[in-house]
C-alpha cells in the first residue's frame, strides 16, 4: 500500500534535522521494500515539535513529532498506521500527536494567509490552485482597477510590516499617478527580532505571495515588481525563485497574464544584510544599487519612490493577504478582529518559551493569552518578567501590561506596537537596564549615519547608560535625566524609524523596571 509522508523543508524544522530524517525514511523505505511519497512541506508553526512528520490516512494527516533519524525505522515498521487503514498502531506510538488539525494550538487559531502553509508542496502549483489558490485573482480580473482597490479599501487591511498604514489608501495614490511606468515591491527584509513569518510565508506558499503582487500590480497600473529580501534566508530566495520560474512558465507571470491585457514582471533581489534597508527608502536606494541611506519625505514613494516613480511598498504579509481579501471578499475579511484593527495577524513567539512558533488569529487576543495558552509559559521554568513586542526597537512591557488586547490601537496607547507580529519573552533573570543599552548599542551599530539624532545619539546613549549604572545619588538622577533627554531628542529630531524609535525600549524599561538601572520606583509605575 502506498501512502504520503510529510517532511517541512522550512528552514526552523531544517535546522532541528528534517532533512536527515527525509533522508533517512526514503533510504529506509527503500530498503524495506515500501511504497511511500514523500512531500516537502511547508511547517505549521509548532517549531518545539520540529521535525514534525504527518502521514496520509482515510481519516486525515496525523502527526508524530519530534522525530529523529532514529525514531524512523521504528514508524516504517508500524506503516505509521496499520494496513486496514485504522491507524491503531500509528497512534499507540509515543511521537503520535493524533490528527494534525485535532492539535489544541492549530484548532485555535484562525488562518486565512497562512491556511497553505505545512498543507501543500510550495511548488506543485496544480496543489496551490487545488487549495483555492488564484481564486483572488480569478476575481481580481473581472473587476476594474478601481473595483479592485474599492475591495481593499473596504477589507480594512492595514499595513503588517509595523506603520499600520491603510493597504488601500497607499494603492490608491500610486494608482491616482499619471505615471506610465510604476513598481510593486514586497519588503521580505525581515530583520525584527523574534520574527519568521515572511520567511515561513516565502518557504511554505510563495505562488500566495505572488498571487498577491500580481493582483497589486493590477490594481495600481504596474508592470515590474520585486521581492526584496535577507542574504540570511537562503533556502527562502531558492524556493521563492523556483516559485517566480514556475508561476511564469504557468502563463501567471509575463504578458498577458492569464489572457489578460495585463503584464507583471517578478524579480527577486538580495540585500547585504543591512537592517537599515528594511525601511522602505532605505530599501529603494538599495534596489537602485546605492547605499542604503534613508531618503527625506516628501515626496511619499507612492509618488515618487523606485527609479523615481510611483511605486508601492508592502510587506510580505500584507501582500500575502490580499488573495483571501479577494477570493472570500471585503466582508469576511473584515469580520476578523475588532474596532480599526481587522483581519488576522500571524504572531510569531520566540525567546525565554516552551512552545515557540507561529499562529495566526484575529485581533484581540491578550498578550497573557499568547504567552500562556499558546507559548506555554517559560522554558526554563521561572516566572516571565518581560516580553518585547516589535522588534528591536519595540517596547518592553511588563506583566502587570499583559491584559492589553494585541492590535494597533491598543498597544499604541501604551507607548508600545505591533510591529511584524513578533514576541520575545523573558525571565525574572533578565537585566532590563542591559537590555536598554542593547538597543542602544543595536542603533549605533545598524543606523545609516544620515542624521545626527540617529548616529551620534545611539553612541552617547550606550555611554549614558554605562554612566547611570556605574554612578549612585545625585550624579546618578543627573544621568537619568540625560538619558530621558536624548531618547527625546532621538524620537523628535530623527529621520526616520530608526533612531525615532530606538527610545522605545529605552523609556519602557526606565519606566517599567527601574530596579534594574538602581532607580527608585516611581508612585505612576
Amino acid at each position: 500500500m502506498s501512502y504520503r509522508i510529510y517532511i517541512p523543508l522550512d528552514t526552523s524544522s531544517v535546522s532541528r534535522g528534517a532533512d536527515k530524517v527525509a533522508d533517512h525514511m526514503l533510504h529506509s523505505a527503500a530498503n524495506l521494500g515500501e511504497d511511500i511519497v514523500v512531500v516537502r512541506n511547508g511547517s505549521r508553526g509548532l517549531f518545539w515539535l520540529e521535525p514534525m512528520v504527518e502521514v496520509e490516512s482515510e481519516q486525515g494527516r496525523i502527526a508524530f513529532g519530534p522525530v529523529t533519524p532514529d525514531d524512523v525505522d521504528a514508524l516504517l515498521a508500524l506503516r505509521f498506521f496499520d494496513p486496514d487503514g485504522n491507524g491503531q498502531a500509528g497512534l499507540e506510538h509515543p511521537l503520535c500527536l493524533g490528527l494534525t488539525e485535532d492539535i489544541s494550538y492549530l484548532k485555535k487559531q484562525q488562518r486565512l494567509t497562512f491556511a497553505r502553509v505545512g498543507i501543500v508542496d510550495p511548488l506543485d502549483i496544480e496543489d496551490y490552485k487545488k487549495h483555492g489558490g488564484f481564486v483572488g485573482l480569478e476575481n481580481a480580473l473581472a473587476l476594474s482597477s478601481q473595483g479592485i482597490l474599492d475591495e481593499v479599501k473596504a477589507s480594512g487591511l492595514r499595513g503588517r510590516g509595523g506603520a499600520a498604514f491603510p493597504t488601500g489608501i497607499k494603492w490608491q495614490t500610486v494608482a491616482d499617478q499619471v505615471d506610465r511606468q510604476k513598481y510593486v515591491i514586497c519588503n521580505a527584509d525581515e530583520g525584527d527580532s523574534g520574527t519568521f513569518a515572511d520567511r515561513m510565508l516565502m518557504e511554505g506558499d510563495p505562488f500566495t505571495l505572488i498571487e498577491g503582487m500580481i493582483i497589486c500590480a493590477m490594481a495600481v497600473g504596474a508592470n515590474y515588481g520585486y521581492v526584496y529580501t535577507r542574504s540570511e534566508y537562503p533556502k527562502a530566495c531558492d524556493i521563492f525563485q523556483k516559485a517566480i520560474d514556475i508561476a511564469k512558465a504557468a502563463g501567471y507571470l509575463g504578458d498577458n497574464i492569464c489572457g489578460s491585457d495585463c503584464s507583471f514582471e517578478l524579480e527577486l533581489r538580495v540585500g547585504a544584510g543591512a537592517y537599515i534597508c528594511g525601511e522602505e527608502t532605505s530599501l529603494m536606494e538599495s534596489l537602485e544599487g546605492k547605499r542604503g541611506l534613508v531618503r527625506s519625505k516628501p515626496p511619499l514613494p507612492a509618488i515618487q519612490g523606485l527609479f523615481g516613480k510611483p511605486t508601492v511598498i508592502n510587506n510580505v504579509i500584507s501582500l500575502a493577504s490580499i488573495p483571501t481579501i479577494m477570493a472570500q471578499g471585503a466582508e469576511y475579511y473584515q469580520n476578523f478582529g475588532q474596532g480599526r484593527s481587522l483581519g488576522t495577524m500571524p504572531i510569531q513567539l520566540a525567546g525565554n518559551l516552551k512552545q515557540g512558533g507561529l499562529f495566526e488569529l484575529a485581533f484581540g487576543v491578550t498578550i497573557r493569552e499568547l504567552l500562556f495558552e499558546f507559548g506555554g509559559g517559560s522554558k526554563t521554568g521561572r516566572p516571565l518578567k518581560a516580553v518585547q513586542l516589535g522588534g528591536p526597537l519595540g517596547a518592553y512591557l511588563p506583566e502587570s501590561e499583559w491584559h492589553i488586547d494585541m492590535d494597533y490601537e491598543a498597544l499604541s496607547s501604551r507607548g508600545a506596537m505591533l510591529g511584524h507580529g513578533g514576541i520575545v519573552a523573558f525571565d525574572d533573570r533578565t537585566d532590563m537596564s542591559q537590555m536598554a543599552r542593547f538597543a542602544m548599542e543595536f542603533c549605533s551599530i545598524e543606523s545609516c549615519g544620515k542624521c545626527t539624532p540617529c548616529r551620534i545619539g545611539a553612541v552617547r546613549g550606550v555611554e549614558v547608560i554605562d554612566q547611570l549604572m556605574a554612578e549612585t545619588g545625585e550624579a546618578k538622577a543627573e544621568s537619568e535625566v540625560l538619558l530621558r533627554d536624548l531618547c527625546e531628542t532621538m524620537e523628535q529630531g530623527s529621520l526616520c524609524a530608526m533612531g525615532g524609535m530606538t527610545p522605545y525600549p529605552v523609556k519602557s524599561a526606565l519606566k517599567y523596571f527601574p530596579l534594574d538601572f538602581g532607580l527608585a520606583e516611581q508612585a505612576d509605575h
